[in-house]
């Protein structure tokens, strides 16, 4: 099992920025896929942004791209979403979650373990 924790959501003016953390426990994480997801009232959860097991391989949603950053620290268990440029249609429960096959993945249903998400609210 793996646990994942989610923290760095807050309130932000439009054009600000945040920086998510998600940090894993239980075992490593190093060969593992990651993903960041979002989901606001209402609607469904959707893909914000994936990276592979070495970093080396990453995806963005068309939304985010340009304003968004996934990375990863595997020394120390961790994914990160540095968001740019922030607008109210950011506004979501963002939610880490990590798959063990390794491979850059972009469906909810790849995914083996999910945080309990973060709230981010972008204001005008």
């Amino acid at each position: 099992q793996v646990q994942m924790v989610e923290s760095g959501g807050g309130l932000v003016q439009t054009g600000g920025s945040l920086r998510l953390s998600c940090a894993a426990s239980g075992r490593s994480v190093s060969g593992y896929g990651m993903g960041w997801f979002r989901q606001a009232p209402g609607k469904e959860r959707d893909i914000v942004a994936a990276i592979n097991w070495s970093g080396g391989g990453t995806y963005y949603a068309e939304s985010v791209k340009g304003r968004f950053t996934i990375s990863r620290d595997n020394d120390k268990n961790t994914v990160y979403l540095q968001m740019n440029s922030l607008k109210p249609e950011d506004t979501a429960v963002y939610y880490c979650a990590t798959h063990i096959l390794g491979r850059l993945a972009i469906s909810i249903s790849e995914y083996d373990y999910w945080g309990q998400g973060t709230q981010v609210t972008v204001s005008k």
